[in-house]
């Protein structure tokens, strides 16, 4: 893993010591701004097209900017042309970029040259699709379910054995635990792996894009309580 310079909220949102939360899938202005209120430290927003969650860039622009400083603003992206990416980087509408498709090595790369932090995102089915993690030089591995032409914001939780043991082998690379969570069980992903952070798309909304105050507050206090 590379060393990248960490704005202050980056780095709190990744330290392990007191597991963080990220709200994906926002689509809405006052959802955003309800996230700020409740002290929700990151937020995405989904800028794949094919995603039940998509918010086309031009809407993003009415909300996103409005948060620099006051909450941690992922963009996601599944095999996005580096160029995309890059002007949403450049027009300070994101803070970072999550990489949730089926990205190489070499496309990271050219993300870790220019010094952007980038979270990569890894459908696990077992410890095999986790051999070559560090190859992507990411600031934080995102753990989710596997599921090709999906990328992500299915429900399915993964197998957390197998995450607390990349955690283990890897003290170094903050993970992000994906994949199923909900405030029913965000209290037993956090002890079972000990993540930097968890992130909930599906377990954090009433209907897709639509957030749920009541939802996302049960899993702030599961943070809290760790």
């Amino acid at each position: 893993m590379l060393n990248f310079p960490m704005s202050p909220l980056l780095r709190q949102f990744l330290d392990p010591s007191v597991p963080s939360l990220k709200i994906c899938g926002v689509t809405r202005t006052e959802d955003a701004e309800q996230l700020v209120g409740h002290h929700v430290p990151a937020l995405g927003v989904n800028f794949w097209p094919r995603s039940k969650r998509y918010c086309p860039p031009d809407s993003a622009a009415l909300f996103l900017p409005a948060l620099k400083d006051r909450i941690l603003r992922v963009g996601v992206f599944v095999n996005a042309d580096p160029d995309d990416v890059s002007r949403l980087i450049r027009d300070d509408l994101i803070d970072l970029a999550q990489f949730h498709g089926d990205e190489s090595p070499g496309y990271c790369e050219r993300f870790a040259a220019l010094g952007h932090p980038f979270i990569k995102a890894l459908g696990v089915q077992s410890s095999g699709d986790l051999l070559h993690a560090r190859t992507f030089h990411a600031s934080a591995i995102l753990l989710d379910a596997h599921a090709p032409g999906v990328y992500g914001g299915t429900g399915r939780t993964i197998d957390w054995t197998t995450a607390r043991s990349f955690r283990d082998e890897h003290p170094e690379c903050p993970l992000i635990l994906a994949g199923g969570i909900t405030p029913d069980n965000a209290a037993a992903a956090l002890e079972a792996v000990h993540p930097a952070a968890l992130d909930v798309a599906s377990g954090s909304e009433s209907s897709p894009g639509i957030k749920d105050l009541t939802k996302i507050s049960a899993l702030l206090t599961a943070c809290l309580s760790r």
